[in-house]
């Protein structure tokens, strides 16, 4: 029995080095849920802050249950797009639901992804969008551009086009003309895709909530409102 005592001992350690491990690995996949959708980790939330943390929604539930918090400044929303991008135009009324869901509690910012080897129309659609913003309309032409995607994406120049959606939103046809083809309008592009670049970002459309970029597989109409949800939470004030 003694000359087996070591060989006891050692497999009784090593059970109980496994079962440690095991519990430490359950914990820290289930404590893992609500980052799981980022790409990296968030900041850890301060002690000085109230969320609801005692109540906190399971990942299930965050993808279809806004939360009843009250936010002092609200969650920022920023897609990376690329007009011509088929998915991007897909993503397009879903970003429109969610923000009439959430009303004031989220603000939306797109910024110019145009992926020219492959979407030949797509820079000048950013110029057009541009051309707009300069006349304080982009969000109009931004959405006559997704939703009139398949009328531009395979014309030889859809100049002609943008420029009856300025007509019809009562743009300065002749500015809307000088600015699309402007300096201006390439170096407010370029600007955007020199970020992108900065941040590791290579497609489209690319989500970021409150600045923490979302994985791929989790860039869907559930996967975004999980993510606002979250950030929700995170800056819940009493």
């Amino acid at each position: 029995m003694r000359r087996y005592l070591p060989l006891i001992v050692i497999g009784i350690v090593l059970v109980g080095a496994a079962a440690t491990m095991l519990f430490l690995l359950r914990r820290g996949s289930s404590g893992a849920g609500a980052n799981s959708s980022f790409v990296t980790p968030g900041p850890p939330t301060p002690s000085g802050t109230s969320t609801a943390s005692s109540n906190q929604p399971s990942s299930d539930s965050a993808a279809s249950v806004k939360p009843n918090v009250k936010v002092s400044s609200p969650v920022v929303v920023e897609e990376y797009g690329d007009y011509q991008c088929p998915p991007c135009g897909l993503l397009y009324p879903e970003l429109k639901k969610i923000e009439s869901e959430y009303g004031d509690q989220v603000r939306f910012v797109f910024h110019y992804f145009p992926l020219t080897k492959i979407h030949k129309n797509a820079l000048a659609a950013a110029r057009a969008a541009e051309a707009a913003r300069l006349q304080n309309k982009f969000w109009e032409m931004h959405d006559r551009l997704y939703r009139n995607q398949k009328a531009w994406a395979d014309e030889e120049d859809p100049r002609p086009i943008f420029l009856s959606y300025a007509r019809e939103l009562g743009l300065n046809a002749d500015q809307f003309q000088r600015d699309m083809e402007s300096s201006r309008a390439d170096q407010a592009i370029s600007a955007d895709v020199q970020r992108a670049a900065s941040l590791g970002i290579t497609g489209t459309p690319t989500i970021l909530i409150d600045g923490r970029q979302l994985r791929a597989e989790a860039t869907t109409p559930d996967g975004i409102r999980r993510g606002i949800n979250v950030m929700l939470e995170r800056k819940a004030i009493s």
